[in-house]
């Protein structure tokens, strides 16, 4: 990614990189979680500068400073940026391609989404009114994305905020509260049954048919992607509907 300040001199390289050096700056805000011998939940960075850095500078920050980005999210579990120069979904694809993850295939998902930019999707195309309740993502496949970024580019009058919580938290309540439970899920595991029908159901936050889930119109070919791909093992069903 190009500077935009490439041009400047040699006496002017040395302060542009101390504001690299020192873009983000840990602040608080409302509702951060805070748990016993724990970080605030979620890490929230913002510009250090009362000056709003440009595009080009967050970029270059976020690739200078992966590894304590990366530190802080291990710590934390989350990092919300506020304060910096994002608006649209191909701003927010740069900023994603900056930190320099392995992409992850959208192969094997169940809720409806479109590509928008990059590697940039739709989060859920479902009506409003449906809920979506706590879930890791793609949890179903054995090689699940270990990232998730998310960018609001048109902010809702009312609602529509993405709740996180911390797995870990939830376990440790879980095993405190029902012990017997938790001790049967670690020593047999879980297995998930779904039906997927053949076209998508807009009407549903896991609505996406097989076709969509594995990029074709052969059901052949969409249980060889199954199991070379995802692990799953599909059984065709009536009126060419699977079962996972």
């Amino acid at each position: 990614m190009k500077q935009e300040n490439r041009e400047t001199t040699a006496k002017q390289q040395p302060k542009t990189k101390m504001a690299k050096a020192n873009l983000f700056q840990e602040i608080q805000i409302p509702n951060q979680k805070r748990f016993p011998n724990s970080p605030p939940f979620p890490s929230v960075l913002a510009p250090a500068s009362t000056l709003l850095p440009s595009l080009s500078d967050f970029i270059s920050a976020i690739e200078s400073q992966k590894p304590r980005l990366e530190s802080l999210l291990h710590e934390t579990g989350a990092i919300l940026f506020r304060g910096f120069p994002l608006s649209t979904a191909s701003q927010f694809n740069q900023v994603v391609e900056a930190f320099g993850f392995p992409d992850y295939p959208y192969v094997g998902g169940g809720a409806s989404r479109t590509r928008v930019v990059g590697r940039v999707f739709t989060a859920n195309e479902s009506p409003p009114d449906q809920k979506i309740p706590f879930h890791h993502e793609m949890a179903h496949v054995p090689e699940f994305p270990t990232k998730l970024m998310f960018f609001c580019e048109v902010e809702p009058r009312s609602g529509g905020e993405t709740p996180i919580v911390l797995s870990h938290m939830v376990y440790e309540r879980m095993k405190e509260k029902y012990p017997e439970f938790v001790d049967k899920l670690e020593e047999e595991g879980l297995l998930s049954n779904r039906i997927l029908a053949e076209e998508d159901d807009p009407s549903s936050a896991i609505g996406r048919g097989w076709k969509s889930i594995f990029s074709t119109n052969d059901k052949h070919v969409a249980h060889e992607r199954s199991v070379s791909t995802q692990h799953l093992y599909l059984s065709c069903l009536k009126d060419l509907n699977f079962q996972t």
